[in-house]
């Protein structure tokens, strides 16, 4: 299922280590606060805050630690534009990892509520969207949607139970050397879809360990190598003609959850595979 939402590179975001409150919010993403939807909604439009939605969320356990809002060419939809909240419930907060609930929106009518399951890693700052193992929850702008919000919050939060098993899984599978210069090639294609162009890094370059911790050979060290390698960027490749470059970090929201969730179901397979 594609992302609801595309957001350019740039976007304003903001991610902390506590909880934000809601002038940090409001600083980054106004669109979260509109106080109406778009004039081009038409009266069937159940108009819902996200910044209603957000309380409620919080009430329930739920806190923000991350925002982002997209950048828009016309301003007078800045106020109402599609926008990017990662929830943490108590519950799901521990020293290494830490789950997160995805909620996207907008109040200009381009995208409906959704909820995707998403992972933050504190070791390397590093956001990881969980793919297919989870089913996105999204919710329209008709009826009773706050509620609708909040029971699907609690659908993904259920679910977390089925990636932590993921996981784990991936924990005691181990990779020989070509299996994982296979799982890099293919993570490599995920990211260049260019099939008549040669790739611009090497799998052995993807599977460079950037902390000691991350050295291992079983899959989920593996899977967090090459994803932070490619998100992140920086290393050093060619063009396809030849001219040296460094990778490029990946900036645009969309793009990021689009590849880590592809390279969460490379790896789940990969597990599936070798269970």
């Amino acid at each position: 299922m594609q992302l609801a939402s595309r957001f350019a590179p740039h976007s304003p975001i903001l991610r902390a280590d506590r909880p934000l409150s809601d002038d940090q919010i409001r600083a980054v993403a106004p669109s979260i606060f509109a106080e109406a939807a778009h004039e081009s909604r038409s009266a069937r439009y159940s108009y819902i805050p996200t910044a209603t939605v957000l309380a409620e969320l919080r009430s329930e356990g739920f806190q923000p630690f991350m925002v982002c809002q997209t950048r828009v060419r016309n301003q007078d939809r800045r106020e109402f534009t599609k926008h990017l909240i990662r929830l943490r419930h108590a519950s799901q907060i521990n020293g290494e990892e830490a789950n997160e609930v995805i909620l996207l929106n907008s109040h200009d009518g381009t995208s409906s509520y959704q909820m995707l399951a998403g992972m933050f890693k504190f070791v390397c700052h590093n956001g990881l969207v969980c793919g297919d193992t989870l089913a996105d929850v999204r919710v329209h702008h008709k009826g009773n949607v706050a509620e609708q919000v909040i029971e699907g919050a609690y659908e993904v939060l259920k679910g977390f139970e089925r990636v932590q098993q993921s996981r784990d899984g991936m924990r005691v599978i181990t990779l020989d050397e070509g299996e994982a210069e296979l799982f890099a090639h293919s993570a490599l294609s995920l990211k260049y879809d260019s099939p008549d162009q040669p790739l611009p890094i090497t799998e052995k370059q993807v599977l460079q360990h950037r902390r000691f911790e991350d050295r291992g050979s079983d899959l989920w060290s593996i899977f967090n190598r090459v994803q932070e390698n490619l998100v992140k960027g920086g290393l050093s490749g060619r063009t396809a003609n030849g001219r040296h470059q460094r990778t490029r970090p990946i900036q645009g929201i969309d793009q990021n959850v689009r590849l880590n969730r592809a390279l969460w179901m490379l790896a789940d397979g990969m597990r599936q595979l070798k269970a």
